[in-house]
């Protein structure tokens, strides 16, 4: 059997024609006239409740419609006043498990596909991932009409970290139905502010 070097090597050595590697200003992106109704359809179509006209101070007041039976709400956004669990004050992330509303805050969204950006500003970032449901918040001054408008907008902290999240966690390859909430978030809710 032939190592990955060999068979990369291979294929190099039977190109025929080289062709020039295209420039991202050549890509024809879709640019929306209206960005925000674009990325609550393409979010709702990911599984996503979208709720427009909040603010962060209005979070608890959506935590307690949207997720009456929440025990365990964990945040480090100071307008999170129900929360009951700091991701910046746990030993570990395995303190997140059992969380049943994770409130995280999105620096921007994307329209054609209606993901989030949230870039680790917290200590553990399992709270992302970890939650049964997720709320998160995006400004609407900050949706892009694509990924190739949002690429220069990512930026990294000390942590190193972040992650485009578009929607609840879903699968479909047992027997090809869509499941929702396989192996993460059960669902998630996008708060416009």
């Amino acid at each position: 059997m032939s190592t990955s070097n060999d068979i990369i090597g291979a294929c190099r050595a039977n190109i025929k024609k080289r062709l020039p590697r295209p420039r991202l200003s050549d890509i024809d992106a879709t640019i929306y006239t209206d960005p925000i109704e674009k990325f609550i359809v393409q979010a709702t179509a990911a599984g996503c409740m979208v709720v427009r006209g909040k603010s962060k101070k209005d979070l608890d007041t959506i935590i307690s419609e949207y997720y009456p039976d929440a025990k365990v709400i964990a945040s480090a956004m100071p307008e999170v006043k129900s929360a009951t669990v700091n991701p910046n004050e746990v030993k570990s992330p395995q303190e997140l498990n059992g969380t049943d509303v994770g409130v995280i805050e999105g620096k921007f969204g994307v329209a054609e596909n209606g993901a989030i950006w949230v870039p680790q500003e917290v200590k553990e970032r399992a709270i992302d991932f970890i939650s049964e449901n997720i709320i998160a918040t995006v400004p609407e001054s900050e949706i892009v009409s694509n990924m190739h408008e949002a690429y220069p907008k990512i930026t990294f902290n000390d942590y190193g970290y972040g992650v485009f999240i578009a929607g609840p966690s879903k699968t479909a390859d047992i027997a090809q139905v869509l499941v929702m909430g396989a192996q993460a978030a059960r669902s998630m809710t996008i708060v416009l502010v």
